[in-house]
Protein backbone atom coordinates (compact mmCIF):
# COMPACT_ATOMS: atom_id res chain seq x y z
CA UNK A 1 0.00 0.00 0.00
CA UNK A 2 1.20 3.65 -0.49
CA UNK A 3 1.49 6.11 2.16
CA UNK A 4 -1.97 7.88 1.34
CA UNK A 5 -3.94 4.36 1.38
CA UNK A 6 -5.64 4.87 4.90
CA UNK A 7 -9.44 5.05 4.81
CA UNK A 8 -10.70 8.91 3.52
CA UNK A 9 -7.12 9.91 2.46
CA UNK A 10 -8.68 11.11 -0.99
CA UNK A 11 -11.54 12.96 0.23
CA UNK A 12 -14.45 11.72 2.35
CA UNK A 13 -13.99 9.68 5.19
CA UNK A 14 -11.22 9.85 7.67
CA UNK A 15 -9.39 12.56 7.70
CA UNK A 16 -9.61 13.68 3.89
CA UNK A 17 -11.54 16.29 2.51
CA UNK A 18 -14.66 16.60 3.31
CA UNK A 19 -17.18 16.23 -0.45
CA UNK A 20 -20.08 19.28 0.82
CA UNK A 21 -17.85 21.41 2.58
CA UNK A 22 -17.48 21.58 6.78
CA UNK A 23 -15.37 19.06 9.20
CA UNK A 24 -14.29 15.96 8.15
CA UNK A 25 -16.04 13.44 9.93
CA UNK A 26 -14.17 12.01 12.95
CA UNK A 27 -11.83 8.49 12.83
CA UNK A 28 -13.28 6.18 14.87
CA UNK A 29 -11.42 5.62 18.08
CA UNK A 30 -12.02 2.23 19.92
CA UNK A 31 -8.90 2.83 22.53
CA UNK A 32 -6.36 5.44 23.02
CA UNK A 33 -5.63 6.45 19.29
CA UNK A 34 -7.83 7.42 16.78
CA UNK A 35 -7.44 4.92 14.07
CA UNK A 36 -5.52 7.25 10.90
CA UNK A 37 -2.43 8.56 10.47
CA UNK A 38 -0.99 10.38 13.70
CA UNK A 39 0.43 13.66 14.33
CA UNK A 40 2.84 14.31 16.88
CA UNK A 41 0.12 15.25 19.58
CA UNK A 42 -1.97 11.83 18.91
CA UNK A 43 1.41 9.92 20.15
CA UNK A 44 2.03 12.33 23.07
CA UNK A 45 -1.96 11.72 24.17
CA UNK A 46 -1.58 7.87 23.26
CA UNK A 47 1.22 7.30 25.15
CA UNK A 48 -0.43 9.64 28.52
CA UNK A 49 -3.49 7.76 28.36
CA UNK A 50 -1.96 3.72 27.84
CA UNK A 51 -0.35 4.54 31.16
CA UNK A 52 -3.15 6.02 32.40
CA UNK A 53 -5.34 3.54 31.57
CA UNK A 54 -2.85 0.44 32.11
CA UNK A 55 -0.08 1.55 35.03
CA UNK A 56 -1.48 -1.05 37.14
CA UNK A 57 -0.06 -3.55 35.21
CA UNK A 58 2.54 -1.67 33.01
CA UNK A 59 3.92 -0.89 37.01
CA UNK A 60 3.56 -4.30 37.99
CA UNK A 61 5.62 -6.07 35.30
CA UNK A 62 8.29 -3.43 35.37
CA UNK A 63 8.80 -4.00 38.86
CA UNK A 64 9.06 -7.84 38.82
CA UNK A 65 11.51 -7.17 36.24
CA UNK A 66 13.37 -5.11 38.32
CA UNK A 67 12.74 -7.65 41.23
CA UNK A 68 14.48 -10.08 39.25
CA UNK A 69 17.28 -8.49 37.72
CA UNK A 70 18.40 -6.44 40.38
CA UNK A 71 19.22 -9.45 42.80
CA UNK A 72 20.62 -11.27 39.84
CA UNK A 73 23.21 -8.49 39.22
CA UNK A 74 23.94 -7.83 42.99
CA UNK A 75 25.29 -11.49 42.94
CA UNK A 76 26.80 -11.48 40.25
CA UNK A 77 28.86 -8.63 41.49
CA UNK A 78 28.99 -10.30 45.47
CA UNK A 79 30.02 -14.19 43.86
CA UNK A 80 32.96 -11.99 41.78
CA UNK A 81 33.99 -9.89 44.49
CA UNK A 82 34.16 -13.29 46.80
CA UNK A 83 36.06 -15.11 43.93
CA UNK A 84 39.14 -12.93 43.77
CA UNK A 85 38.97 -10.93 47.41
CA UNK A 86 42.62 -12.19 47.82
CA UNK A 87 43.74 -10.43 44.53
CA UNK A 88 42.74 -7.07 45.67
CA UNK A 89 45.12 -5.41 48.02
CA UNK A 90 48.13 -7.50 46.05
CA UNK A 91 47.31 -5.27 43.07
CA UNK A 92 45.58 -1.81 44.64
CA UNK A 93 47.90 -1.94 47.91
CA UNK A 94 51.13 -3.54 46.18
CA UNK A 95 54.30 -2.94 48.40
CA UNK A 96 56.12 0.56 47.55
CA UNK A 97 58.06 0.46 44.80
CA UNK A 98 56.93 -2.58 44.03
CA UNK A 99 54.56 -3.54 40.43
CA UNK A 100 51.36 -5.85 41.16
CA UNK A 101 52.44 -9.43 39.58
CA UNK A 102 50.93 -10.78 37.16
CA UNK A 103 49.06 -13.70 39.01
CA UNK A 104 47.16 -11.13 40.68
CA UNK A 105 46.31 -8.66 37.96
CA UNK A 106 45.34 -11.72 35.32
CA UNK A 107 42.51 -12.96 37.86
CA UNK A 108 41.22 -9.18 38.69
CA UNK A 109 41.16 -8.62 34.80
CA UNK A 110 39.22 -11.74 34.07
CA UNK A 111 36.72 -11.44 36.91
CA UNK A 112 36.37 -8.10 35.70
CA UNK A 113 35.18 -8.46 32.08
CA UNK A 114 32.85 -11.52 33.16
CA UNK A 115 31.02 -9.66 35.44
CA UNK A 116 30.76 -6.50 32.83
CA UNK A 117 29.72 -9.34 29.68
CA UNK A 118 26.98 -10.76 32.37
CA UNK A 119 25.97 -7.46 33.81
CA UNK A 120 25.75 -6.47 30.30
CA UNK A 121 23.15 -9.51 29.09
CA UNK A 122 21.12 -9.12 32.53
CA UNK A 123 20.44 -5.87 32.13
CA UNK A 124 19.50 -6.37 28.09
CA UNK A 125 17.18 -8.99 29.34
CA UNK A 126 15.53 -6.88 31.74
CA UNK A 127 15.24 -4.16 29.31
CA UNK A 128 14.32 -6.43 26.73
CA UNK A 129 11.08 -7.38 28.76
CA UNK A 130 10.01 -4.09 29.36
CA UNK A 131 10.50 -3.43 25.45
CA UNK A 132 8.42 -6.07 24.73
CA UNK A 133 5.96 -5.31 27.52
CA UNK A 134 4.79 -1.90 25.95
CA UNK A 135 4.09 -2.95 22.24
CA UNK A 136 2.00 -5.61 24.17
CA UNK A 137 0.10 -3.48 26.13
CA UNK A 138 -0.15 -1.04 23.38
CA UNK A 139 -2.02 -3.82 21.12
CA UNK A 140 -4.44 -3.80 23.80
CA UNK A 141 -4.72 0.11 24.40
CA UNK A 142 -5.55 0.62 20.91
CA UNK A 143 -8.22 -1.85 20.01
CA UNK A 144 -9.78 -0.68 24.07
CA UNK A 145 -9.03 -3.69 25.92
CA UNK A 146 -8.44 -4.58 29.48
CA UNK A 147 -4.52 -5.88 30.35
CA UNK A 148 -3.80 -8.54 32.66
CA UNK A 149 -0.62 -8.73 34.56
CA UNK A 150 -0.71 -12.82 33.50
CA UNK A 151 -0.77 -12.56 30.08
CA UNK A 152 1.19 -9.40 29.61
CA UNK A 153 4.07 -10.99 31.99
CA UNK A 154 4.16 -14.52 29.79
CA UNK A 155 4.18 -12.46 26.65
CA UNK A 156 6.79 -9.86 27.10
CA UNK A 157 9.10 -12.78 28.75
CA UNK A 158 8.33 -15.21 25.66
CA UNK A 159 9.50 -12.62 23.16
CA UNK A 160 12.32 -10.83 25.25
CA UNK A 161 14.94 -13.39 23.61
CA UNK A 162 13.94 -12.07 20.22
CA UNK A 163 13.61 -8.06 21.26
CA UNK A 164 16.85 -8.72 22.99
CA UNK A 165 18.66 -10.05 19.51
CA UNK A 166 16.95 -6.89 17.92
CA UNK A 167 18.21 -4.50 20.38
CA UNK A 168 21.51 -6.08 20.50
CA UNK A 169 22.55 -6.00 16.35
CA UNK A 170 20.54 -2.40 16.28
CA UNK A 171 22.69 -1.14 18.35
CA UNK A 172 26.17 -2.87 17.78
CA UNK A 173 25.20 -1.49 13.81
CA UNK A 174 24.16 1.66 14.60
CA UNK A 175 27.49 1.88 16.80
CA UNK A 176 29.58 0.59 13.92
CA UNK A 177 30.40 3.86 12.88
CA UNK A 178 32.12 5.25 16.04
CA UNK A 179 33.44 1.68 16.83
CA UNK A 180 35.26 1.96 13.43
CA UNK A 181 36.82 5.84 14.28
CA UNK A 182 38.02 4.00 17.62
CA UNK A 183 39.34 1.11 16.09
CA UNK A 184 41.48 3.56 13.57
CA UNK A 185 42.40 5.79 16.04
CA UNK A 186 43.49 4.35 19.17
CA UNK A 187 45.91 2.49 16.89
CA UNK A 188 47.39 5.66 15.71
CA UNK A 189 47.82 7.01 19.03
CA UNK A 190 49.38 4.50 20.54
CA UNK A 191 52.02 4.63 17.26
CA UNK A 192 52.44 8.40 17.80
CA UNK A 193 56.13 8.86 17.53
CA UNK A 194 55.79 11.63 19.97
CA UNK A 195 53.90 13.45 22.90
CA UNK A 196 52.93 16.65 20.42
CA UNK A 197 51.89 13.95 17.87
CA UNK A 198 49.57 11.75 20.28
CA UNK A 199 48.10 15.17 21.44
CA UNK A 200 47.31 16.48 17.70
CA UNK A 201 45.34 13.04 17.32
CA UNK A 202 43.68 13.59 20.78
CA UNK A 203 42.33 16.83 19.29
CA UNK A 204 41.33 15.26 16.15
CA UNK A 205 39.29 12.55 17.82
CA UNK A 206 35.92 14.55 18.46
CA UNK A 207 36.25 15.76 14.40
CA UNK A 208 35.98 12.09 13.35
CA UNK A 209 33.29 11.92 16.04
CA UNK A 210 31.26 14.42 14.41
CA UNK A 211 31.63 12.77 11.07
CA UNK A 212 30.26 9.38 12.41
CA UNK A 213 27.52 10.39 15.03
CA UNK A 214 25.21 11.03 11.60
CA UNK A 215 25.76 8.12 10.24
CA UNK A 216 24.91 6.37 13.77
CA UNK A 217 21.83 9.11 14.38
CA UNK A 218 20.37 7.34 11.36
CA UNK A 219 20.95 3.89 11.56
CA UNK A 220 19.38 4.37 15.51
CA UNK A 221 15.79 5.61 14.08
CA UNK A 222 15.87 3.51 11.11
CA UNK A 223 16.15 0.70 13.29
CA UNK A 224 14.21 2.06 16.23
CA UNK A 225 10.89 -0.08 15.63
CA UNK A 226 12.15 -3.34 15.23
CA UNK A 227 10.86 -4.08 19.14
CA UNK A 228 7.44 -3.33 17.64
CA UNK A 229 7.91 -5.41 15.03
CA UNK A 230 9.29 -8.14 17.05
CA UNK A 231 6.03 -8.07 19.30
CA UNK A 232 3.43 -7.13 17.11
CA UNK A 233 4.23 -9.74 14.30
CA UNK A 234 5.94 -12.38 16.08
CA UNK A 235 9.60 -11.54 13.62
CA UNK A 236 12.54 -12.36 14.36
CA UNK A 237 15.46 -10.07 15.34
CA UNK A 238 17.07 -9.56 12.19
CA UNK A 239 13.45 -9.75 10.25
CA UNK A 240 12.34 -7.21 12.82
CA UNK A 241 15.20 -4.70 11.49
CA UNK A 242 14.36 -5.57 8.03
CA UNK A 243 10.57 -4.73 8.67
CA UNK A 244 11.65 -1.40 10.68
CA UNK A 245 13.84 -0.39 8.07
CA UNK A 246 10.98 -0.87 5.11
CA UNK A 247 8.13 1.43 7.59
CA UNK A 248 11.10 4.37 8.40
CA UNK A 249 11.96 4.38 4.26
CA UNK A 250 10.99 7.68 3.15
CA UNK A 251 9.35 9.10 6.23
CA UNK A 252 12.94 9.18 8.61
CA UNK A 253 12.88 12.87 9.06
CA UNK A 254 9.21 12.49 10.66
CA UNK A 255 10.17 10.13 12.83
CA UNK A 256 13.35 11.42 13.95
CA UNK A 257 11.93 14.44 14.85
CA UNK A 258 8.48 12.56 16.70
CA UNK A 259 11.74 10.51 18.57
CA UNK A 260 13.30 13.57 19.70
CA UNK A 261 10.14 15.16 21.09
CA UNK A 262 9.78 11.70 22.56
CA UNK A 263 12.38 11.32 24.55
CA UNK A 264 13.20 15.55 25.35
CA UNK A 265 9.58 14.86 27.12
CA UNK A 266 10.24 11.43 29.03
CA UNK A 267 13.40 12.49 30.48
CA UNK A 268 12.05 16.14 31.73
CA UNK A 269 9.09 14.24 33.30
CA UNK A 270 11.37 11.53 34.32
CA UNK A 271 13.34 14.48 35.98
CA UNK A 272 10.89 16.16 37.83
CA UNK A 273 9.43 12.91 39.29
CA UNK A 274 12.99 12.42 40.52
CA UNK A 275 13.90 15.33 41.69
CA UNK A 276 11.67 15.94 45.21
CA UNK A 277 12.80 12.32 45.73
CA UNK A 278 15.90 13.47 45.30
CA UNK A 279 15.64 17.17 47.77
CA UNK A 280 13.74 15.28 50.53
CA UNK A 281 16.26 12.47 50.66
CA UNK A 282 18.96 14.84 50.84
CA UNK A 283 17.47 16.98 53.48
CA UNK A 284 17.00 14.27 55.21
CA UNK A 285 20.31 13.40 54.99
CA UNK A 286 22.10 16.50 56.20
CA UNK A 287 21.12 16.84 59.38
CA UNK A 288 22.02 12.48 59.93
CA UNK A 289 25.41 13.17 58.89
CA UNK A 290 25.93 16.77 60.84
CA UNK A 291 24.90 14.19 63.71
CA UNK A 292 28.19 11.82 63.57
CA UNK A 293 30.28 12.63 66.04
CA UNK A 294 33.93 12.86 64.78
CA UNK A 295 35.84 9.61 64.95
CA UNK A 296 32.16 8.07 66.81
CA UNK A 297 30.39 5.56 65.70
CA UNK A 298 26.67 6.93 64.45
CA UNK A 299 23.69 6.72 66.35
CA UNK A 300 20.45 4.69 65.53
CA UNK A 301 19.21 7.06 64.65
CA UNK A 302 21.52 8.73 62.47
CA UNK A 303 21.20 5.19 60.96
CA UNK A 304 18.34 5.45 60.25
CA UNK A 305 17.64 8.82 58.59
CA UNK A 306 20.31 7.89 56.43
CA UNK A 307 19.21 4.67 55.05
CA UNK A 308 15.53 6.75 54.53
CA UNK A 309 17.47 9.34 52.78
CA UNK A 310 18.96 6.67 50.50
CA UNK A 311 15.57 4.53 50.10
CA UNK A 312 14.49 7.70 49.60
CA UNK A 313 16.63 8.57 46.14
CA UNK A 314 16.59 5.15 45.08
CA UNK A 315 12.87 4.99 45.07
CA UNK A 316 13.12 8.44 43.11
CA UNK A 317 15.60 7.17 40.40
CA UNK A 318 14.04 3.67 39.87
CA UNK A 319 10.70 5.55 39.65
CA UNK A 320 11.87 8.19 37.06
CA UNK A 321 13.61 5.34 35.07
CA UNK A 322 10.71 3.50 34.57
CA UNK A 323 8.82 6.05 33.59
CA UNK A 324 11.22 7.67 30.98
CA UNK A 325 11.73 3.90 29.47
CA UNK A 326 8.33 3.30 29.58
CA UNK A 327 7.46 6.34 27.79
CA UNK A 328 10.06 6.52 25.05
CA UNK A 329 9.40 2.74 23.93
CA UNK A 330 5.47 3.16 23.81
CA UNK A 331 5.60 6.36 21.93
CA UNK A 332 8.33 4.10 19.63
CA UNK A 333 5.47 1.81 19.18
CA UNK A 334 2.69 4.19 18.47
CA UNK A 335 4.98 5.49 15.60
CA UNK A 336 4.79 1.65 14.41
CA UNK A 337 1.17 1.46 14.44
CA UNK A 338 0.98 5.13 13.13
CA UNK A 339 3.31 3.87 10.20
CA UNK A 340 1.46 0.44 9.64
CA UNK A 341 -1.87 2.66 8.92
CA UNK A 342 -0.15 5.12 6.83
CA UNK A 343 1.04 2.35 4.64
CA UNK A 344 -0.48 -0.61 5.29
CA UNK A 345 -3.94 0.01 6.00
CA UNK A 346 -4.14 -1.06 9.43
CA UNK A 347 -6.44 0.82 10.60
CA UNK A 348 -9.21 -1.10 8.23
CA UNK A 349 -8.13 -4.29 9.65
CA UNK A 350 -8.52 -3.15 13.03
CA UNK A 351 -12.06 -2.42 12.45
CA UNK A 352 -12.54 -5.55 10.80
CA UNK A 353 -11.42 -7.57 13.81
CA UNK A 354 -13.56 -5.18 16.22
CA UNK A 355 -16.47 -6.05 13.52
CA UNK A 356 -16.11 -9.48 13.87
CA UNK A 357 -15.56 -9.98 17.65
CA UNK A 358 -18.48 -10.79 19.84
CA UNK A 359 -20.87 -8.87 21.31
CA UNK A 360 -20.98 -7.76 24.78
CA UNK A 361 -22.17 -10.99 26.66
CA UNK A 362 -21.41 -13.57 24.01
CA UNK A 363 -18.83 -16.43 24.12
CA UNK A 364 -16.26 -16.35 22.28
CA UNK A 365 -15.65 -19.53 19.58
CA UNK A 366 -12.08 -19.67 20.40
CA UNK A 367 -10.91 -17.61 23.60
CA UNK A 368 -7.35 -16.18 22.68
CA UNK A 369 -4.50 -17.86 24.29
CA UNK A 370 -2.69 -15.38 26.53
CA UNK A 371 0.97 -16.63 25.65
CA UNK A 372 -0.31 -16.51 21.68
CA UNK A 373 2.10 -14.16 18.77
CA UNK A 374 0.07 -12.45 16.56
CA UNK A 375 0.11 -9.32 13.89
CA UNK A 376 -2.43 -6.87 14.72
Amino acid sequence: MTQNSWPGAHGGGWGGNPQWGGRPPAAPQPGVIPLRPLALGDIISGSFATIRGHWKTLAGVVLAVQAVVLPAMALVVGVAVASVHDHFDPVFDPPFGEDPAAEHVVPLVIAAVATFVLLFVIGMLGMSVIAALCPAVLKEAVMGRPTTFRALWWSSVRRAPAVAGALFLGVLIAGAPMLVVLAVWVPLVLSAGSEDGALALLAFLPLLMLVAAPVAVWLNIRFGLAPAAVVLEGAGPVTALRRSTALVRGDWWRLCGYTIVAVMLAGAIAYAIQLPFNLIGTFAMMPALQAIPEGGAPSAGAVTALVFAFLLVFVGGAASQIFQIGFSQLASAMLYVDQRMRREGLAEALLADLAAAPAPGAAPAAPPRPDADGDF
